[in-house]
């Protein structure tokens, strides 16, 4: 049985991965914070549809520090490991405190990689191993007003290339899925007037869906994805690029 972790498995991108991963025959554990209602739906949406499959729901809020302990109780078998959870801080640079670079660089970079050395040996034992990070084009590109934000996920993808390297040879592979505008929760912020100009700005002309996102996710962890590694694939409607 494959069996995948996915953190941040109640936000609109997290979501839209699990269901995928689940039509593809996956075991989910499913990583929430606070928002319970929504993965106990999910969880029983799955298990109707999937009774072969298994569903568990894992609660932690990465920010505390026994955030790692609460995992390892928790998770027992897996294959690969799926992060989709984040923050993000809007405003210019010298508005931003020190507290919430802390915040934001734990949350994407320091966490998912003590994460990784936590199931690192659970995931190498059938050398089919994958671990994905949901990443942004301001990783690659950078942005004013969300610069630390592009800081940190440009950490993520320098991590994605360096660990992909390492463990190569155990037969697991390290990507990220990078997208563009995509309509979730974290975009609501945006004004109209902003967001017509964004449009304008990506040459498809809309905004990604979470689904566009998952896809590709799923495409990664399928078997026959083993000779990609160390790659960010950006799906941003060719926003940016």
């Amino acid at each position: 049985m494959k069996i995948a972790l996915i953190t941040g498995a109640s936000g609109d991108i997290g979501s839209s991965v699990a269901k995928k991963l689940a039509e593809d025959g996956w075991s989910l554990y499913l990583h929430y914070h606070s928002n319970k209602e929504k993965i106990n739906s999910i969880i029983r949406e799955f298990i109707e549809k999937y009774p072969k499959q298994e569903f568990f729901s894992v609660q932690a809020n990465l920010e505390q520090d026994d955030a790692i302990d609460r995992l390892k109780e928790q998770i027992f078998s897996l294959n690969a490991i799926v992060f989709s959870h984040g923050i993000t801080e809007y405003g210019l640079l010298n508005e931003l405190a020190s507290e919430k670079m802390d915040q934001l660089w734990k949350m994407h970079v320091k966490i998912p990689i003590l994460i990784t050395q936590a199931f690192q040996n659970k995931i190498h034992q059938d050398n089919q191993g994958r671990i994905v990070f949901i990443s942004s084009v301001y990783g690659e590109m950078g942005s004013s007003n969300e610069v630390f934000y592009s800081t940190v996920k440009g950490a993520q993808i320098a991590f994605v290339r360096a660990y992909s390297k390492e463990v190569a040879s155990w037969g697991i592979t390290v990507n990220a899925v990078s997208p563009g505008a995509v309509n979730t929760h974290m975009n609501q912020h945006y004004t109209e007037m902003e967001i017509t100009n964004l449009l304008d700005d990506i040459p498809i002309g809309r905004m990604g869906r979470p689904e566009e996102i998952s896809f590709w996710v799923k495409q990664i962890l399928k078997k026959e994805s083993s000779y990609m590694t160390g790659q960010v694939l950006t799906v941003s409607g060719g926003w940016l690029k």
